[in-house]
Parts: structure tokens; sequence; C-alpha cells
């Protein structure tokens, strides 16, 4: 059986934004709320979260949540940091597999990360990954094989240099909601 671990990342300082994306409104919750409850209700093994600015306050707000919170005291050095203080914090617990996705995609929906976990059990070593248009991105599961890989990772580009990279060993499942929630403009359409 498969063990799989959810990294949601939610580190960042939302410098577009203006404000604590984390924090804001979102149905009965907050857009981390609602990710972390979108996570749970997968056939995952246990959701973790990666906090990083003003990582208190944002704990706090999900401390009802009984989700796992990972530390990332480099998270200005870019997403890839949090890839990198998740994956240290998950890899001595064997997983054979990580999906990583993003506290801002409020539109992913379990059915899809179940999709992705389905494919991903028929297929232990790719990489599955989301198809938005021409890009491929998160959330992605990736095998413990890339694990090393993951923890290489820098810059502000998070896995998708390594997506692109492994193409050839890569599934990418299409989905039309895959949008970040990054500006003003992005929550008042949402």
């Amino acid at each position: 059986m498969q063990k799989t671990a959810i990294l949601i990342l939610a580190a960042g300082s939302s410098t577009r934004m203006k404000a604590t994306k984390q924090l804001l409104p979102y149905k009965n919750t907050t857009l981390l709320g609602f990710a972390i409850e979108t996570a749970q209700k997968t056939t995952a093994n246990e959701v973790f979260c990666v906090l990083g600015h003003k990582a208190e306050i944002i704990k706090k707000s999900i401390e009802k949540q009984q989700v796992e919170t990972i530390l990332n005291p480099n998270f200005k050095e870019g997403l890839s940091s949090s890839i990198v203080a998740g994956i240290h914090h998950i890899f001595p617990k064997n997983f054979d597999t990580v999906l990583i996705m993003l506290a801002d995609q409020p539109k992913i929906t379990p059915v899809f990360l179940n999709e992705l976990l389905k494919i991903s059990i028929k297929n232990p070593s790719k990489i599955i990954a989301s198809n938005y248009g021409k890009n491929i991105g998160v959330p992605a599961i990736f095998p413990k094989s890339y694990f090393l890989e993951l923890l290489d990772l820098k810059g502000d580009k998070g896995a998708k240099n390594l997506l692109i990279k492994m193409s050839s060993k890569l599934i990418s499942i299409e989905s039309s909601n895959l949008i970040d929630i990054d500006t003003k403009e992005d929550y008042k359409k949402l």
C-alpha cells in the first residue's frame, strides 16, 4: 500500500497580495484552512503544512484542524525552500510519495487530488503533475526516488524546473481549476 504525505506550502509573505494570503476568509474558513480541509478529504495518509511568514499567527488559525506544521525559517529564499523544509521533515517518516500543493489554489478539489493519487498508485515510479494549458505544475506527486532532487531545489520556481527536466518521467493530468490567488484582483474574482 502506497504511503503518501501531502505537503501544503503556506510559508510565503504574499508580497503581491499585500496581505497575509493564508488568512484571507474563504467559505467558512481561510484560504489555508480550506486547502487543509481539501487535503484531509483525500486518501493520502497524512497532511503537513509548511509555514514561514507570520508562522505563529497562522499556526494558531489552523490549530483545530489537526495538521502537523513544519517551520521554514528560510521562507524568504522562495518556494523551493518550503519544499526543502517539508521534504527534510517527512524523509525519515518512510513515505513512498509526497503530494505537493499550494495554499492559494482553492479551486482544487479532493476529487482531483484523489485522481492524482490513483494514477500514482498505478505508476509508482512516475511523477504525476497537474497540467494547465501550456504549463505543468502543482499539485504534483513525487515518488521517494525524487526526494533528494527535491532537497536540491533553490529559488522561487518551486518544483517547476524539476518537472520540466523530468518531463519524460512524468504523467500530467489536465485541470481547469489551477488558479493561484496571487493578487487582490484574483481574490476579488474568487
